[in-house]
């Protein structure tokens, strides 16, 4: 019974149970995440290093826009100085100064034996009591006594009371040449004052002095107060001027100039001035000197660019400006010029006392009046120069380009400004556009990749099937991947892959071919292959070469009278007519002009007859224009300079390579050939060495080279040589 129920029983599955096979992630499913991951994250990564290059890079270019400014602006400056020392230094040693320098020493002298004037000295004491005083005070914000200003010499009260209290302004005393007191230094003051008005004006100098040897000014062209004071023992003697004086007599040098640094000067009412002064000298003795005040119209000028900013590179808050060792502003800030209320408030709120800030307004000027004690003018003043962002002297954030100046007797800085805001406004707007397009980059990947994860499976499950056909013992298995997808296009391109592979080699083949010709066409073949082997560097010096300068004489003329296209025309067919008999002579073409052909014979190839080359070469040139002239009823010549020796020739430039030729032999045959104005074919003593006495020569002047005087030989041509 047992066993009757043991083979009935139905079948059961016996050993280890099958494993059920895992759900897992579909191929749709990990091709989209792939797509999607390798997409945005490198969206992403492009992004950030798009963002670190660009912004450096646009920070960059902030920075040496402003070095760049800095640097015109300091090179500016050098050159307005220079102007000034030049013209000062010309101005002592002329003539006129030193005639001007005795006159007026003279008349002083003369002066300072008149009897004093009684009325005149209550009248100059009351002047300075009751005008000179409080002018200086309100300026100067201290008490003034008058009486400290009051003249002591005769010669001074003289000179005073004709020329400089009569006159309520500086532009009306500089107009009068003779107060007409018949005194010695007046017809001085006639004959020289002119030329000094002249200078003073046309320079745009503040004031033009003259010293003696003795400290005394003996002549200033404004008149104002300092006119007759002694710089030794006067009110004055403790000014930038004085100090500048005694610098210039104790160092006792015709010529030399010294610049003294502005400072507050008393005779203009307290406003700054800076001095440049010079010796006169007759005879190797110093006998004067010239003094200028220095123009700071001129100054601020070049440091405001004519106040054209945005023109030149420096927006709506970029500016210049130079800082004495004082730290005290040499220039005008631009923030007063545009907006003084604006720039008041400003300036005090980053610091500037409320005084100094209401007198730059009242003078229209920040010199000596803006303390600009920034990170960038403490470095500039140490002698460093370079870049940073700082605050300004009105408390704005900026980059700035700071750099000492090398100016004698001046030790200041120079520094180009940006607000920052302004300065980086690329950066701002390049980091937005950079965000909103990796933005929408990404949302455009993941849309294109959901598409793409179809298109790529449907091929994939067509393959699956194949493959298990194949498995299947199956042959000649064709996969239908249809007609427009892209297993179709595969299909398709393996079969024309051997093909198209052929037609591509043969076409590659021909292009190579091409540039060869072309490489070739320019630059000699040992060139061509280093420069198509990657060498940079390519140049051949060559010890005996003949050069060929060339110029068509009446083509520029002839071509007055054509189209371009018709004068370009031309031009090319006597350049190919050229190119063939360089060819016949075994000449080489380095480069031509619009009128000029440069060739060199012996240089790619070495010739023994290289000179012979060059010559008959040249001839046939003259020959080829006389047969066109003839033809086409024109007038064309050849003025060609000949030169044997020693040249180079390579490679220049990198994006767009030029084969040239340099060396003595090559500007030594531009030379003979520019040397006249007459067609011919002008040929050096090395050349006119070298080739056959059947050849006829005729001297044609000599040229000057380092080496010495180079004779130059005019060839004959052989219709001339036949009538001669």
């Amino acid at each position: 019974m047992s066993g009757t129920d043991t083979a009935a029983a139905p079948a059961e599955w016996v050993g280890v149970p099958r494993a059920r096979r895992r759900p897992g992630l579909s191929i749709y499913s990990i091709l989209l995440m792939m797509l999607l991951f390798v997409s945005v994250l490198s969206s992403i990564v492009v992004g950030v290093i798009g963002y670190i290059n660009g912004t450096e890079a646009l920070r960059a270019i902030a920075y040496e826009r402003l070095v760049e400014i800095r640097e015109n602006r300091a090179r500016e400056v050098d050159e307005l100085f220079t102007s000034i020392e030049n013209s000062v230094r010309l101005g002592s040693l002329n003539a006129t100064s030193i005639q001007a320098a005795r006159a007026f020493s003279d008349g002083f002298r003369e002066l300072q034996s008149a009897e004093p004037d009684a009325a005149a000295s209550a009248e100059l004491t009351e002047y300075y009591r009751d005008v000179f005083a409080p002018q200086l005070a309100e300026v100067s914000g201290e008490e003034v006594d008058g009486d400290a200003f009051v003249p002591q010499s005769p010669a001074q009260a003289y000179l005073q009371e004709r020329y400089v209290i009569p006159y309520d302004t500086w532009e009306e005393a500089i107009q009068v040449d003779d107060a007409g007191d018949g005194s010695a230094w007046s017809a001085a003051h006639a004959q020289y004052h002119e030329y000094y008005r002249a200078m003073t004006e046309l320079q745009r100098f503040e004031d033009v002095l003259m010293l003696d040897t003795e400290g005394n000014v003996i002549y200033t062209a404004f008149k104002g107060v300092d006119l007759g004071t002694n710089l030794f023992d006067g009110p004055y003697r403790l000014t930038n001027l004085a100090d500048a004086y005694r610098e210039v007599m104790s160092a006792n040098l015709v010529g030399n100039v010294v610049f003294e640094d502005f400072d507050p000067y008393n005779p203009s009412l307290g406003a700054p001035s800076g001095w440049a002064v010079t010796p006169i000298a007759e005879n190797g003795t110093i006998i004067g000197a010239l003094a200028i005040e220095l123009p700071i119209d001129r100054i601020n000028e070049v440091m405001t660019v004519g106040e054209e900013w945005q023109d030149n590179g420096l927006g709506t808050t970029g500016e210049t400006y130079l800082v004495g060792e004082d730290t005290l502003m040499r220039s005008v800030s631009r923030s007063l010029l545009e907006d003084p209320e604006a720039y008041e408030r400003a300036a005090v709120a980053a610091g500037l006392s409320p005084d100094a800030a209401a007198l730059g307004v009242a003078d229209g000027n920040t010199l000596l009046r803006q303390t600009v004690s920034t990170e960038a003018v403490t470095k500039a003043l140490a002698g460093e120069r370079g870049t940073t962002v700082t605050p300004d002297y009105l408390g704005r954030d900026s980059l700035t380009a700071y750099a000492p100046l090398a100016i004698d007797g001046l030790p200041w800085a120079i520094v180009a400004q940006q607000a920052t805001a302004e300065a980086l406004v690329p950066v701002e707007d390049f980091t937005r556009n950079l965000i909103l397009s990796t933005a929408g980059m990404i949302v455009f990947v993941c849309l294109l990749s959901l598409v793409l994860a179809q298109v790529f499976v449907r091929p994939l499950r067509r393959l699956k099937l194949a493959a298990h056909m194949i498995a299947g013992g199956q042959e000649g298995v064709q996969v239908d991947a249809g007609s427009s997808d892209e297993l179709a296009d595969v299909a398709t391109a393996f079969n024309d892959m051997s093909r198209s592979l052929q037609v591509k080699s043969s076409l590659i083949e021909q292009q190579e071919k091409a540039n060869e010709r072309l490489i070739l066409s320019f630059m000699p073949e040992g060139m061509a292959s280093r420069y198509k082997g990657g060498d940079d560097a390519i140049t051949q010096d060559s010890d005996d070469v003949t050069v060929i300068f060339a110029d068509i004489m009446g083509f520029e003329e002839l071509a007055l009278s054509m189209t371009s296209e018709e004068s370009i025309a031309r031009l090319n067919d006597l350049i190919r007519t050229f190119d063939e008999a360089a060819e016949r002579h075994g000449v080489e073409r380095v480069r031509t002009t619009r009128q000029s052909y440069l060739a060199s014979c012996g240089l790619g190839t070495p010739r023994v007859d290289h000179a012979r080359r060059a010559v008959e070469f040249a001839l046939e040139l003259s020959e080829i224009l006389e047969r066109y002239s003839n033809q086409q009823g024109v007038e064309l010549g050849l003025r060609a300079g000949l030169d044997s020796g020693k040249v180079t020739s390579g490679l220049i430039g990198r994006a767009r390579v030029v084969y040239d030729m340099w060396g003595d032999a090559v500007n030594l045959a531009f030379r003979v050939q520019g040397e006249s104005a007459e067609a011919g074919i002008y040929v050096t003593q090395r050349v006119a060495d070298r080739i056959p006495d059947s050849l006829v020569l005729q001297p044609a002047g000599d040229v000057e080279t380092q080496t010495g005087t180079q004779r130059v030989w005019r060839v004959e041509s052989p219709a001339v040589m036949v009538e001669g």
